[in-house]
């Protein structure tokens, strides 16, 4: 059974920068595409941002620019680094394959507010 162990987020105001982490202990880690999601209150949980193979990245339209996606295969770790972070960008974030078949972690809460 893969465990997900996400971290790093808090409160920051907007215009702030957080560094999330994502421990995975798949045991094919480095050629599995990750995915950060988010879950708002009250809305359903959408996807962010995608690290595949090759270090090929996708980033939801809402966080382009703003977001990086990035991985360390030796760590078996992802990361999303966030940067100029919007009120909007306030939710639980999630990590998880691709086709989201792995058990959910906790998360971590990220909250934009002045």
């Amino acid at each position: 059974q893969v465990h997900l162990v996400e971290s790093g987020g808090g409160l920051v105001q907007p215009g702030g920068s957080l560094r999330l982490s994502c421990t995975v202990s798949a045991t094919f880690f480095s050629v599995q595409a990750i995915a950060w999601y988010r879950q708002a209150p009250g809305n359903q949980r959408e996807w962010v941002a995608t690290t595949s193979l090759g270090d090929t990245t996708n980033y939801a339209d809402s966080v382009k620019g703003r977001f990086t996606i990035s991985r360390d295969n030796a760590k078996k770790t992802v990361y999303l680094q966030m940067n100029d972070l919007k009120p909007d960008d306030t939710a639980v974030y999630y990590c998880n394959d691709q086709y989201q078949r792995w058990t959910w972690g906790r998360g971590t809460q990220v909250t934009v507010s002045a």
